[in-house]
Formats: structure tokens, sequence, C-alpha cells
């Protein structure tokens, strides 16, 4: 089975442009807050530049002893991919954590008006 260079080139170009084109629209609609977006930005940049300069993909593959450099591309989505996980699961252990404690202080914040207001009843 013989693979076009040009075809591939065409259609992983083309997927990676349409991934920026939803994390812009995400982006612009605000369902994706620009901190966050910005790995996801320089994914798809780092993939488009693999996609479309074959030289730089052909030296990758050989740096990393892929012998079908179209595997590599996908090594390097994979990679980004993993990065993006590490950053989003510390993202959330982080507000995992703030929310505990939020939920803790306005417990605490309940029991005191709770003790105020029967304090208050009982001074009446």
């Amino acid at each position: 089975m013989t693979y076009s260079s040009g075809r591939l080139t065409f259609v992983a170009g083309f997927a990676v442009l349409v991934v920026l084109g939803v994390v812009i629209e995400l982006i612009r609609r605000r369902r994706l807050q620009e901190r966050y977006a910005l790995l996801w930005i320089v994914t798809g940049l780092v993939m488009l530049v693999l996609a479309v300069w074959r030289g730089a993909l052909y030296g990758l593959a050989e740096l990393a002893g892929v012998a079908y450099p179209p595997s590599a591309l996908y090594m390097v989505a994979g990679l980004f991919v993993l990065i993006v996980l590490l950053h989003y699961s510390t993202v959330l252990s982080r507000l995992s954590e703030q929310n505990k404690t939020l939920a803790q202080r306005l417990a605490l914040l309940e029991s005191e008006r709770e003790n105020a207001r029967h304090g208050d009843r009982r001074a009446a």
C-alpha cells in the first residue's frame, strides 16, 4: 500500500487546523479560558509545523527511532495529550482542595450564624 506524502500532509494539516479552529471558537464563546487553551494552541501549532514541514517530521522520526515518520506525528500528539492531561489533573486537584476548604468555611459560618441566632433568642 502506497501513501501519498502530499495527501498525508493535507489531511494532517487540515485536522490540526480544525482543532485550532474549535479551540479558538471555544475561547470566543467563553467556554474555554485562555490560560487553559494555551496548551491546546501550542500543541496544535507544533503538530501543524510537523505536518507541513516534512524535514522536521523525518528528523524527529529518525531521532526517536521511528521507522514510519507519520507515526512520529502521532507520538508527538500523544505526548502533548499526556502533558495536557497532567496539567488538567493538577488544576482539578487544586480546585478540589479549594472546594473542600470553602465548604468547611461555609459550614463554620453557618454554625456561627445559628449560634448567634440562638444566642439572641436566649438573651430575649
